[in-house]
């Protein structure tokens, strides 16, 4: 197996392991559950504080993984949360990222509550991109987790909304929840920008592989009707 088959084998292997327990995948692996896959390094979920968050670290720790120091872990998020890494290999390190309560995005002081996000998720199946491993876990719902990438607005949310638009099933509630949190003209004038460049295509591919011309075309007519004002 190469690096990138051996990271996405483990985290689908810790995945299955604490799937009994009480929380929501959010993040790369959400977005491929809906979409062609891309590869996504860290694992994102979202718990309550409860037993369950007790039951997950030990689980966690039984597997070989370690707490990382608070303070010294970089993510997209702010607010609670706790890393834990392993190393595989003893080249590379796997980690997964546990938001508790809630997750507030670092570069807006957006929050998104725990309760909200396991009220727009379901239980779906999760497919590996480079291995043939799946698993059923709840996992958030596209349009909630459009709306938590279109507060967010970086250049890897933009990607993952322009492949997760035609999934929407309302354009209308994703506006109203990204206007709650954030300015949604602004986020939509830089979406329209971005996916409307010349080189956002190469871009799209480096990450989610060749993308068919129809289907980018048929991408880019949703993602501007949404982006709308």
């Amino acid at each position: 197996m190469n690096p990138l088959e051996i990271r996405e084998s483990e985290i689908f292997k810790i995945l299955e392991k604490i799937k009994e327990e009480e929380f929501v995948l959010i993040g790369g692996y959400a977005v491929n559950t809906y979409t062609l896959p891309r590869f996504s390094v860290d694992c994102d979920i979202v718990v309550k504080k409860s037993p369950f968050l007790e039951n997950i670290n030990t689980k966690l720790v039984s597997a070989g993984y370690t707490k990382k120091e608070e303070g010294k872990s970089r993510t997209a998020y702010c607010g609670e949360f706790l890393r834990y890494e392993k190393t595989e290999k003893n080249t590379f390190k796997v980690s997964m990222d546990i938001l508790i309560d809630a997750v507030t995005d670092r570069s807006s002081s957006a929050v998104f509550s725990a309760d909200w996000i396991f009220e727009h998720s379901d239980l779906r199946l999760l497919r590996g991109k480079t291995i043939v491993e799946k698993v059923s876990l709840r996992i958030v719902n596209p349009d909630a987790l459009i709306a938590m990438k279109t507060v967010a607005c970086r250049n890897t949310d933009i990607r993952d909304i322009f492949m997760l638009i035609i999934q929407v099933n309302n354009f209308d509630w994703i506006q109203q929840e990204v206007q709650k949190r954030a300015n949604f003209k602004k986020q939509a004038k830089v979406i329209r920008e971005k996916v409307s460049s010349i080189a956002f295509k190469n871009n799209l591919q480096g990450v989610y592989g060749y993308v068919d011309e129809k289907i980018f075309e048929k991408h880019q007519k949703k993602i501007l009707e949404f982006c709308k004002i």
